[in-house]
């Protein structure tokens, strides 16, 4: 076994409160639970050694010539690793039925299904669970050739297999080697519980074969709700079922990644937790899952978002902060686990995240659009919590802040919080207006109107001729992709297409796009970072938006090619390709959704009118002049 395969060498099942990964080779080698954010169970993604895992897998002595494939079932979240050898073909279908419930459950069932389909195939079974990060011990209990149990802190793990499969004590771990023919099949089911709970029942292949169909009929029944018919079909159907998987259905809220500690660097401390529910990320899903079709998933998240705000419970005492536990706790202390080695020895591993107490005033904006639209703007408390978090803005909007990178080297005038603040007010104002509202519309429209100013005035650069990402520098910023989405300038307007200019030499490698230059705006952190997958597919969208067509489409092929071996994105990309950071990562995939959505309404409308000259900038650049600006009104916020 691999003890530190790819990031991108994984795929990811769950059961919507909380999720695992599964490697190419067999191995899970990720697993929290009864939530997103509970202390793992598997964790040798972190510490190959520590950190526990469970292999079950084709394992030849010699190797056999073997040749191993994942996919997923089409549309679904099944996932399959086969094994392919002369003298058998054999595969292991993992899954988790959905718990598509308000109500959370410390029970959770992982179900690992082999079968062989020629020949014959031996397999191996390594189980080897570490409970609260491979910090805690546990004991074993067994309880026939078939059934273990494994006590953790809290937590009990159940190993159950059927026929044919023989569960061997190996200390406090189970080991097993069964050989399948074509035909057979065998299972093994972990069934995590509350500590001293009932031992679930125990499985039959029969009953396996029913969940498992349970499993494909959910996708492939939620999936019929997705409006989308475009060019790029399979891959945002796998990005919108990614999203689902992120998110905690008890509550409606969305989390960053399944995981934590994965490295922006290997070796590098830019090792994060992202298995909390940020308000930027889930807010501006709101817009693609309405646009998807997914309108239930849209109005969990606001009610979730309302009661934050009416909550008012924040570290920092601001109406709201920029994440919380997926159940609204907003207590994220981060603290630093040292007895893992890290990902390939990445380190500090840390879980929770200190950022949680930084001012973010974009966060604003965000929470404010996405309450707004599609016209629902909820209850009456609603209104008046969302009335009271302008008012409190229109006080403290002139300030400095962390940004949205989070950065640990100091507040700034950061532009693009400066431009979220105007998109809260902008959509205050409009709602407020439009519904018949009580509100300070007259406050709202000032201090709208004087950040516009302000960001006119100072986040603009002559010398770059670009806005920039805070009003003491001249460095560049890719979160300013979003302006014209937001509606604050039109995709064609010349300052923006001078921007958007700067950002093409500066900040995109080959359609790959850097959120910063680190170097030239130190952000408190040592060692660099790869391209952002969020900013590649808000480049693309920019790209389509303003006209330039060719060089979108061309952008957009090739990020995809970027995307791992069953369509799942990290946070980044590295020089050589790999994917790093969290993964997969909730906001790569919005974005991969929001871009192919606006990519595929640029092509219909140029399709539709006549055409003159080329169609933007092409891929090889400088051969042919771009298009002229033939002018286009703002993007609707």
């Amino acid at each position: 076994m691999n003890r530190y395969p790819p990031i991108a060498e994984h795929g990811m099942v769950g059961d919507l409160q909380t999720a695992a990964l599964v490697s190419s080779g067999g191995t899970l080698d990720w697993w929290c639970t009864p939530r997103f954010d509970s202390p793992s169970v598997f964790a040798s993604l972190l510490d190959g050694e520590r950190g526990g895992h469970c292999r079950l897998a084709a394992e030849y002595p010699d190797g056999n010539g073997m040749t191993v494939r994942q996919l997923y079932l089409s549309d679904t979240a099944v996932l399959i690793t086969r094994f392919m050898a002369p003298d058998g073909v054999g595969e292991v279908a993992d899954f988790m039925v959905p718990i598509d419930s308000s109500a959370p459950t410390d029970t959770h069932r992982l179900v690992r299904v082999a079968r062989v389909v020629r020949g014959s195939v031996p397999f191996a079974l390594t189980c080897r669970p570490r409970f609260d990060y491979g910090r805690a011990p546990h004991t074993l209990s067994r309880t026939g050739d078939h059934s273990a149990l494994f006590h953790g802190p809290g937590t009990d793990l159940h190993l159950q297999s059927t026929a044919g499969v023989t569960l061997v004590a190996d200390g406090n771990d189970i080991t097993a080697r069964f050989t399948l023919s074509a035909g057979q099949a065998a299972a093994v089911v972990l069934t995590s519980t509350a500590a001293g709970g009932p031992a679930p029942p125990h499985p039959s292949l029969a009953g396996v074969a029913d969940a498992l169909e349970t499993c494909r009929t959910f996708w492939l029944s939620w999936l019929r709700s997705c409006t989308y018919r475009g060019r790029w079909q399979d891959i945002v159907n796998r990005s919108a079922i990614t999203l689902k998987l992120l998110t905690y259905a008890p509550t409606g809220a969305p989390i960053a990644a399944a995981t934590m500690g994965l490295p922006e660097q290997v070796g590098g401390e830019r090792n994060w937790d992202y298995r909390y529910t940020w308000v930027r990320d889930a807010s501006l899903s709101v817009r693609a899952l309405i646009d998807l079709g997914f309108e239930e998933e849209a109005h969990a998240f606001r009610r979730w978002l309302r009661e934050r705000i009416e909550a008012g419970r924040s570290a920092s005492a601001d109406p709201l902060q920029i994440m919380y536990r997926v159940d609204g706790d907003p207590h994220l202390t981060e603290e630093t686990l040292d007895h893992l080695e890290g990902y390939l020895g990445s380190r500090p591993v840390r879980a929770g995240n200190a950022a949680a107490d930084q001012l973010q005033l974009d966060i604003y904006g965000e929470a404010s659009d996405a309450l707004i639209v599609g016209g629902d703007i909820g209850a009456i408390r609603g209104w008046r919590a969302l009335s009271g978090v302008l008012d409190w803005l229109a006080d403290h909007w002139d300030q400095p802040d962390e940004g949205i990178w989070e950065t640990r080297g100091g507040r700034q005038n950061f532009t693009y919080s400066r431009l979220m603040t105007w998109v809260a007010f902008d959509r205050g104002v409009r709602a407020a207006t439009r519904f018949s509202r009580p509100a300070d519309i007259a406050r709202w429209t000032g201090a709208r109107d004087a950040v516009f100013r302000q960001i006119v005035e100072h986040g603009w650069h002559d010398k770059r001729q670009a806005f920039v990402q805070h009003y003491d520098t001249d460095v560049l910023d890719a979160s300013l992709l979003l302006m014209p989405r937001v509606g604050f300038v039109s995709p064609h307007d010349p300052d923006w297409l001078s921007t958007l200019d700067a950002m093409d030499e500066e900040l995109v490698s080959d359609s790959l796009v850097y959120r910063y230059n680190p170097n030239a705006s130190p952000d408190g952190l040592r060692g660099s970072e790869g391209t952002f997958n969020l900013c590649s597919f808000f480049y693309v969208e920019a790209l389509a938006r303003s006209g330039r067509l060719d060089q979108a489409r061309h952008a957009f092929d090739k990020m995809l090619t970027y995307a791992n071996h069953v369509g799942l994105f990290a946070e980044e990309i590295g020089p050589s390709g790999e994917q790093l950071g969290n993964f997969p990562q909730a906001f790569t995939h919005l974005a991969l959704v929001t871009a192919a959505m606006a990519l595929d309404e640029e092509l219909e409308k140029a399709q539709t009118r006549p055409r003159h000259g080329n169609h933007g900038h092409p891929a090889t650049h400088g051969l042919t002049t771009p298009e002229e600006d033939t002018g286009g009104g703002d993007a609707g916020g």
